[in-house]
């Protein structure tokens, strides 16, 4: 039973002076404790400092402590969709890689809608964030409201260079030249392409890079189906293939969601894949090892691309001159395509 000196404190919330009271230091060493500095604490005392903290129940008070370091300590990110393997992935990464400097995560979905979008960025600009990550449906966001109220920002899988921000994403094209180059290797002269749908009014990467491929073989340009981005956009493009006077013996899908759909698709219809229909996609998701048959996949390297996004924003690189990142990415093949093994 403690003393009357070192008493719990009875209603009200419990602030930094009860803690010291209760461990029996200053409230400069609770505060130490609290934030890890700047200077050193006895192992002993900060033990008792915690147990008082466990104790009492104390929650340091963030409003003021951001208040007083002039951060909130808080990064913002917008994705399209957390429920895409690929972008669920991401976040996940962004979020192990502010951590490790520090910094939680608030994280924003714009369901690949611009107003919501912009809306996000908004709602973080107001909250005083440290830093906003974005993936950005547009080649060219709007980022006026950050940089009015000062606040950073990266473009986060974006793969065009954005004078005056840095950006970090894959060669798109590149990457998708290399999967439809497969395909034809495997012999396939009439290879589709499953691609999802923007709102920026740009040429995807994807189909930039499927069509080189195609020139430079010589082969005419498949049929085009272009449906969201989801496992039901996929589908549907899958039975509109099925039903192309011009049905193609290989699909090249723009993400693995897309697949994921036209696989399905396939199996409704008592297709054999790969033997009379062969697939390759993109993202490198969990989705593409785990499907029937496994997917041939472009694999973005998520977690360097976010490490990279956070150490541009908060981290090493912040304040260097702004730069673009392409990252490689990597062909994992598996049986989707027409290749024994995985």
């Amino acid at each position: 039973m403690t003393s009357p000196a070192v008493q719990a404190p009875r209603g009200g919330p419990v602030t930094r002076k009860d803690v010291a009271r209760y461990a029996g230091v200053s409230t400069a060493v609770v505060s130490y404790v609290v934030n890890g500095g700047p200077k050193n604490v006895a192992p002993a005392t900060e033990a008792k400092v915690q147990n008082a903290i466990r104790v009492l129940g104390y929650r340091p008070n963030a409003a003021a402590r951001a208040l007083k370091l002039g951060s909130t300590e808080t990064i913002g990110l917008v994705i399209p969709d957390n429920g895409n393997p690929f972008f669920s992935l991401l976040a996940h990464a962004v979020e192990d890689a502010a951590a490790e400097l520090g910094y939680a995560l608030l994280l924003t979905n714009s369901d690949g809608n611009l107003a919501k979008e912009r809306r996000n960025i908004r709602n973080l600009a107001a909250r005083q964030v440290d830093g906003v990550l974005l993936s950005s449906v547009l080649m060219e966001p709007d980022l006026a409201e950050l940089e009015s109220a000062d606040i950073p920002a990266v473009l986060l899988n974006h793969s065009a260079d954005a004078p005056g921000f840095n950006s970090v994403g894959v060669d798109l094209t590149g990457s998708a030249r290399s999967v439809v180059e497969h395909l034809i290797s495997h012999g396939h002269t009439r290879i589709a392409l499953a691609m999802g749908t923007n709102t920026g009014g740009f040429l995807d990467g994807r189909e930039q890079g499927w069509l080189q491929a195609l020139t430079e073989a010589g082969l005419p340009e498949g049929p085009i189906v272009r449906s969201p981005f989801t496992r039901e956009g996929g589908y549907i493009a899958g039975r509109r293939l099925l039903a192309s006077a011009d049905k193609p013996t290989a699909i090249f899908a723009s993400s693995d969601l897309q697949a994921v759909g036209i696989l399905r698709a396939l199996h409704e219809a008592g297709v054999s894949i790969p033997d009379d229909i062969a697939i390759a996609s993109f993202d490198g998701s969990a989705e593409a090892e785990y499907s029937w048959p496994p997917l041939t996949t472009v694999v973005q390297p998520a977690e360097a691309m976010a490490e990279a996004a956070v150490s541009a924003l908060i981290g090493a690189q912040r304040n260097r001159e702004s730069e673009h990142l392409i990252f490689p990415a990597e062909l994992q093949v598996r049986r989707s395509c027409g290749c024994k093994g995985n």
